[in-house]
């Protein structure tokens, strides 16, 4: 008996990420993918669906009001960049809350959550499969009305600007309208570090620190009293 999943989101890169782990966990079956809160109450309305994977920040509804309008609830897995939204999730009794970028073995680990009676399915390092691989070495950032990928390993610095950020690569530099935090739960911990409230850096690309900056290339930036333990302890 398979679980008939639903994907809602706007971004077709996420839902390309969510689409390869449905098609490669066992058990599963993707009953289709939507662009927006609209566009999924029609799939409702037409078939049976176990469980939604469902964005928050959508145009028209957002995934929050979607779900409230909704009568008979399917499974909900929130999927999302921003943390601040998760208590309202867990209020609306949703299942879990997974943010992006997606992980495989979180994923599996909502789909155990949300079905802990049916067959289990563990995370063999092996049986990675090759979307998780790939997700790990680059990130999609929204900017001049399209997104645009960008290679983890070329990432220098990311610097908060109020209500946007500056990604700053080898090779360019991008501005997308995203809160730093954010930012921070895309990134691989080991690979990337908050050292102040206004800036996270690549591990890789540090020349040399000080207990009050780090420099990258010509670069200075500042560690801020917050972080200072935990950069220095990282660093040293």
């Amino acid at each position: 008996m398979f679980i008939k999943c639903l994907i809602v989101d706007d971004e077709p890169p996420a839902r390309e990420v969510l689409k390869r782990y449905v098609e490669d966990t066992p058990g599963l079956e993707l009953s289709g993918e939507c662009a927006n809160a609209v566009q999924a109450l029609g799939v409702l309305q037409r078939e049976s669906i176990d469980l939604i994977f469902l964005d928050i920040r959508m145009p028209q509804l957002t995934g929050v009001d979607f779900l409230k309008s909704l009568k008979n609830t399917p499974k909900i897995v929130f999927t999302t960049a921003y943390s601040e939204y998760a208590l309202e999730g867990y209020e609306l009794d949703i299942v879990d809350y997974l943010l992006k970028p997606v992980r495989f073995e979180r994923f599996l680990k909502a789909i155990n959550k949300a079905f802990p009676l049916h067959n289990p399915v563990t995370t063999d390092p092996d049986q990675v499969p090759q979307t998780e691989k790939r997700i790990e070495s680059f990130v999609y950032f929204r900017a001049d009305r399209k997104m645009v990928k960008v290679l983890l390993s070329e990432i220098v610095y990311i610097e908060s600007m109020k209500d946007y950020v500056k990604v700053i690569t080898d090779n360019q530099s991008i501005i997308t309208k995203q809160s730093i935090s954010s930012v921070e739960t895309m990134l691989p911990e080991k690979k990337f570090i908050r050292t102040h409230r206004s800036f996270i850096v690549s591990v890789d690309k540090i020349r040399s620190f000080t207990n009050e900056l780090i420099e990258i290339g010509k670069t200075e930036i500042p560690i801020g009293k917050v972080y200072r333990n935990t950069v220095l302890k990282l660093l040293e």
